[in-house]
């Protein structure tokens, strides 16, 4: 029976998180865009925090299977309040570069603890569901993707709000009081060794992996790389420079684009054909989701390029994009944790969403790159080749899988 108590602290506290990591994006990019900050500025202001979502989920992984997943989750809410504080701090009559380095260090922070939480909580659900129960372990993985991104996208609406009406200093203050009630509350309630390994794991087995596991991790390196190279700076610039939206309308867009892919998210479990194995189906499915999704950012800007109306296009065809995406990224959460055992969840997961930051760190730098260089169809265009690539990777792990599959039958 799933462990409904331990699931909704975990949960609860992810949700708080993530709302303020959302808000917290919206912020830094529409006020430093205000202030005159180029394309390829703003992306390198997020280069730390993705660089760092790096390390963290490679190391983190391992910290958590010694110490517990509790240490590393209260660890990760901290450090983000600390973040908000020292962004808080800024002070506008620094020289650029000097505020440039300082943003880019308070990222930093806040990518460490975001991949912190993140890593905690996708690895906890693994603990609460029953050994062997596949059709749970989808659905609460689900749950738990899609709830964050819903409320992820509510958070770029309420940063855009913030921003507005208290400015970037009084927004940071809130936010972090928010936090600091959410930390207290987890302390409180989260029991004391949840994920901590049976034996204790070597750090040299931190990037020893299965083919599979390795495979994935691939393919989702190449999957976040291609949602981020517009989503980062691409969309929410082309809407604000070339469509002359407020600030509202942009993060209002993009929170109801997030809401809507968490939502496809939390009903991937009845989308996707369901296997005996828990794999089979499941990987098939990733693949599939992968090649019609390269083909959407061509269309936009082939659609975009031909004339077409650019608000139109941009809202129905990211809508399209959306859909097929959250339904992909919710069938790789899942996968993760049906490829590995119980006792290396915390390895296995901080290993694979150090390929999930890898390709932000990629898709962002790209996103600041393409659209200064070539505009938002640079953007798309890139995506579209980044996904082609995530779709090969799926195609190799759908072979591993038929080996290991029959590797069990002669068993």
């Amino acid at each position: 029976m799933v462990d409904i108590r331990n699931y909704a602290i975990v949960t609860a506290s992810y949700w708080g998180f993530t709302l303020t990591d959302g808000a917290l994006r919206m912020l830094v990019l529409l006020h430093f865009h205000t202030l005159g900050y180029t394309p390829l500025e703003l992306a390198l202001l997020f280069v730390l925090y993705e660089f760092f979502g790096v390390v963290t989920n490679l190391l983190g992984g391992w910290i958590g299977s010694r110490i517990g997943l509790k240490v590393t989750l209260y660890a990760g809410i901290a450090l983000q309040i600390v973040a908000l504080y020292m962004l808080s701090l800024l002070d506008p009559a620094w020289e650029r570069a000097a505020s440039v380095a300082y943003v880019v260090a308070a990222q930093g922070l806040s990518g460490i603890a975001k991949d912190l939480t993140k890593m905690s909580s996708k690895s906890a659900i693994k603990l609460v569901v029953p050994e062997g129960s596949h059709s749970a372990l989808f659905k609460w993985v689900a749950v738990l993707t899609g709830s964050k991104n819903a409320l992820k996208g509510a958070g770029f609406f309420l940063g855009g709000v913030l921003l507005a009406a208290l400015g970037f200093e009084a927004a940071l203050w809130a936010m972090a009081a928010g936090l600091a009630v959410i930390l207290a509350a987890a302390i409180a309630f989260l029991p004391g060794e949840l994920g901590k390994a049976k034996a204790k794991v070597k750090f040299t087995r931190i990037l020893s992996k299965s083919r599979a596991i390795n495979l994935l991790s691939a393919a989702r390196f190449f999957l976040f790389g291609a949602r981020d190279v517009w989503f980062v700076v691409g969309v929410p610039i082309f809407l604000y420079d070339v469509l002359g939206w407020s600030f509202t309308q942009v993060g209002g867009f993009l929170a109801a684009w997030v809401i809507g892919y968490g939502v496809a998210q939390a009903a991937a479990p009845g989308v996707v054909k369901r296997s005996a194995d828990g794999r089979s189906s499941e990987t098939r499915a990733a693949q599939i989701f992968a090649f019609l999704l390269t083909a959407v950012p061509v269309g936009i800007a082939l659609a975009i390029e031909a004339g077409v109306d650019p608000p139109v296009t941009i809202v129905a065809g990211l809508a399209a994009f959306g859909i097929v995406f959250a339904i992909n990224s919710s069938v790789h959460s899942y996968l993760i944790l049906a490829f590995t055992d119980a006792d290396k969840v915390a390895l296995n997961v901080g290993f694979y969403y150090m390929a999930n930051a890898g390709g932000r760190l990629v898709g962002s730098l790209l996103s600041g790159l393409s659209y200064q260089l070539w505009g938002i169809t640079g953007c798309l265009l890139t995506a579209a080749a980044l996904m082609l690539l995530a779709g090969v990777m799926m195609v190799f792990l759908s072979g591993e899988q038929r080996r290991l599959a029959l590797e069990t039958e002669r068993a």
